[in-house]
């Protein structure tokens, strides 16, 4: 099987469409959301526990893993699939964003990033060609172009200075490619804040006839208005027939909102992360499982959710386990969080095939950030 995107159904009110992602190692429908496992592995979980949350594609990282255990082992471990006994689809991110926030230990040059290895100190250059090298031998189904990720409070000047180098270094990218018949490589649009850019670096991506598209550099400090602009504003422009990912968003409301304008892919840690700290996300709420009114709460933590956490444990045994600092409870809210995620996404799915999205999700599209749209 090859890569190819169908359309089964589109919003009569909105720009939101679910359709079927085809991959070499199976099927992502969309619109879908995808656990982070940065270190080929999603913190705390099995592939076995990964998969009852209906996972269907997952990530890992090119920098993380470049640095350890080295992309050399994983190729002759057989790639990151036979590496980390995953069979689903996976996507590897070309690392680029990790490398520009060490600001203080990188120099950028069109050539490449130069840093300091913050696990060994020692010097690496990563440049477009050797992103995709790393990324060819790690063996994922998706790969990302290496792009320039600047921050937040960038100037005009600067961000569209990035924008021309990432476009630039997305031709290198394709130059370099070696897989293309089993990797898709998904360009990223980038642009800041600043409307005329990301439309000028979507066309300009567009001309380029790449397997999938990505908008990037839209969880980097803006605020939440910020991006639902950005997005609305570029996912149109991208092309109908091929995939569209939205880097680093996975709450709710952005989700959501990103739906509507056209996005089928997302992708966060924060599941895994809230997990790791005593949260439950719960129907649009957050709860911190520590707080006394859970020591005698015998009820499942969402009484709604069918996965592996909510089936067995009650929010009292929750509550014991965060208060013990018990791995296991740390493992089940991390669970929980996919599975609460993968299912939000599904149900936008499921209310697009039978244009039900914009009235059942209207909470979710209003401007007003409530409960974890702004965290």
């Amino acid at each position: 099987m090859g890569f190819s995107y169908n359309c089964q159904a589109t919003c009569s009110q909105t720009f939101a469409r679910a359709g079927v992602w085809n991959t070499p190692h199976g099927i992502v429908e969309t619109p879908r959301f995808m656990p982070v496992g940065t270190l080929a592995t999603v913190k705390g979980l099995t592939p076995a526990q990964l998969q009852t949350t209906g996972a269907q594609m997952i990530l890992a990282n090119t920098y993380h893993l470049h640095l350890q255990p080295g992309e050399a082992i994983v190729e002759k471990a057989g790639g990151l699939h036979q590496f980390m006994a995953w069979k689903g689809p996976i996507l590897t991110d070309s690392g680029g964003f990790q490398v520009f926030s060490l600001s203080e230990l990188r120099e950028i040059k069109d050539s490449g990033v130069t840093f300091r290895s913050p696990r060994d100190g020692r010097i690496i250059e990563i440049t477009p060609e050797r992103s995709i090298q790393i990324q060819n031998a790690l063996g994922a189904d998706v790969i990302m172009a290496f792009d320039e990720c600047p921050p937040a409070n960038t100037s005009r000047t600067e961000v569209e200075r990035a924008t021309q180098r990432t476009y630039r270094w997305l031709e290198r990218c394709i130059n370099a490619h070696q897989r293309p018949q089993e990797q898709a490589l998904f360009g990223i649009v980038q642009g800041g804040i600043y409307p005329e850019l990301r439309c000028q670096a979507a066309r300009d991506l567009v001309q380029l006839d790449l397997p999938g598209y990505a908008i990037g550099g839209v969880s980097v400090g803006e605020k939440p208005e910020l991006i639902h602009q950005i997005v609305d504003i570029t996912a149109p422009l991208l092309p109908p027939h091929k995939p569209r990912y939205l880097m680093g968003v996975g709450t709710y409301r952005e989700m959501a909102k990103a739906v509507a304008a056209g996005v089928d892919l997302f992708d966060c840690v924060i599941p895994t992360r809230f997990g790791r700290h005593g949260t439950a996300m719960v129907q649009g709420e957050r709860w911190n499982l520590k707080n006394a009114q859970f020591k005698e709460d015998f009820r499942p933590l969402d009484e709604t959710c069918s996965c592996y956490t909510c089936q067995h444990f009650t929010r009292a045994y929750l509550n014991h386990l965060i208060k013990s600092r018990e791995m296991l409870g740390y493992i089940l809210l991390s669970l929980h969080n996919i599975a609460e995620l993968i299912r939000f996404t599904q149900k936008m799915r499921e209310a697009i095939l039978s244009d039900r999205f914009a009235s059942e999700f209207a909470y979710w599209l209003k401007e007003e950030d409530k409960s974890l749209s702004s965290f």
